[in-house]
């Protein structure tokens, strides 16, 4: 029996160069104009999506290998995707808007007027993916750049001080009483004085209390202590785990216990599986892709070495194909995980060939080893997902049209008649249609 599970698109590219890299660029749209993400937007809210959350990075990395970070544009440029947020709200009235914040750029009591004053403007449509990136604390700051858990630490004293500061306005602080000509009653405001080992501020807020809840908090972390701040503070958690039975169920149990441990409910958190599918016509054009996969050519091989590059910051493109990577070209800004997944269970001996050929070869939908099939096929899939008690999925890509309505068109539909996807919202905003099933 099919029901219903939640639907988010992740701009990967965050607020960027949407299609570039692809034909699709020729479409001739202005990625630092509004309309290409304001029609996107309106396209995922017609097909059901609760929300769409906006990649971002304010750093372009180490000052040493930022030409590998934006040649190809995979690592930059980008605007701010905070100031896109209300051409989206203007463009839509359900769809949630989950701009990317990251703690070390948004002094609290600034954050707290600002995602407020959103929050309201939204219809209480603003959500907030909170990144505890590390690399462009040097923009922000002369202080030390902390280390991944103390990082955390930052973000829940910004985000337990933000919050403090939104309820900063007891009930009856608002009265709007136009008979005694009162507006609000100053009694009823609390002066917040944090003192904490990040942050120092006071309040009250002079932004208004909310009536529908809070933004919806998102994360993105699956470390232990990243888990930790999920379950203590977040609605949405962004996963990122092999679709087979025992992992998924071991990854939500995993939330759900960090949720429980800070006092929350396990259902308090919505966990969204992120999957990039590739969505064929036909059975036959998917086994062609997949074979394809197998044997890809150097063209092939150089465009994700570039993207490799970028992420690991590091020149991939200059190195020899057949011979194995010297792991010393990569400098100590680089993280051994990062180092650990491209080169995978192949060991050092492999050559470079071998593990960016893994990085291209695709699966299929049907035999559970990848994401490329038929929308039936991938009906399937989160219908199998939905078995194992999933709250949903993130798709992922650009923004661009041909991107979206290649995953979405055919897809939509099978989805609907399955009862998967919604066909109307909730009223109240983001945090109502999270918490609607």
């Amino acid at each position: 029996m099919s029901r219903p599970q939640h639907f988010g698109w992740f701009l990967a590219r965050g607020f960027g160069p949407q299609g570039w890299g692809y034909p699709s660029l020729e479409w001739d749209y202005d990625w630092t104009r509004p309309e290409i993400y304001q029609d996107a937007a309106r396209t995922l809210e017609q097909a059901g999506f609760d929300l769409v959350i906006i990649e971002d990075a304010p750093s372009l990395g180490s000052p040493s290998t930022i030409d590998l970070r934006v040649r190809h544009a995979f690592g930059g440029p980008k605007h701010d995707p905070l100031l896109l947020a209300p051409y989206l709200f203007q463009a839509t009235r359900h769809l949630g808007v989950v701009p990317t914040v990251n703690p070390a750029a948004y002094l609290p009591y600034t954050a707290a007027r600002q995602f407020a004053t959103l929050q309201h403007l939204s219809g209480h449509r603003l959500g907030l993916n909170v990144v505890t990136d590390t690399g462009s604390a040097r923009h922000f700051s002369a202080a030390p750049q902390l280390g991944h858990d103390e990082a955390y630490d930052r973000a829940e004293e910004w985000l337990d001080g933000i919050r403090a500061l939104w309820r900063s306005w007891d009930d009856g602080a608002l009265l709007a009483d136009r008979d005694t000509d009162v507006y609000a009653d100053g009694t009823r405001l609390r002066a917040v004085e944090h003192r904490g080992e990040h942050f120092a501020f006071d309040g009250p807020l002079n932004a208004v209390p909310f009536t529908d809840g809070d933004p919806a908090i998102v994360s993105p972390g699956g470390s232990g202590r990243g888990l930790g701040f999920a379950g203590a503070n977040s609605d949405v958690q962004l996963a990122l785990a092999p679709l087979n039975e025992k992992s998924v169920r071991d990854y939500r149990a995993k939330v759900h216990d960090a949720a429980t441990e800070r006092g929350r409910r396990p259902e308090d958190i919505k966990i969204l599986f992120a999957i990039q599918p590739v969505i064929t016509p036909s059975v036959e054009e998917a086994d062609r892709i997949v074979a394809a996969s197998a044997h890809p050519d150097d063209a092939a091989l150089v465009q994700i070495a570039r993207k490799q590059s970028s992420d690991l910051e590091t020149d991939l493109t200059s190195l020899d194909l057949d011979r194995p990577i010297d792991l010393s070209v990569f400098g100590a800004h680089v993280s051994r995980g990062s180092i650990q997944r491209l080169i995978g269970d192949r060991g050092e001996e492999a050559p470079l060939r071998a593990h960016l050929s893994a990085l291209a070869r695709a699966g299929r939908i049907s035999d559970r080893t990848g994401f490329v099939g038929t929308a039936e096929e991938f009906a399937d899939l989160i219908e199998e997902l939905g078995e194992w008690g999933n709250d949903g999925v993130l798709l992922w890509g650009d923004f661009h049209p041909v991107t979206l309505h290649r995953t979405l068109d055919e897809l939509v539909p099978v989805l609907r008649r399955r009862g998967i996807l919604r066909r109307e919202y909730a009223d109240g905003g983001l945090q109502a249609n999270l918490r609607a099933f």
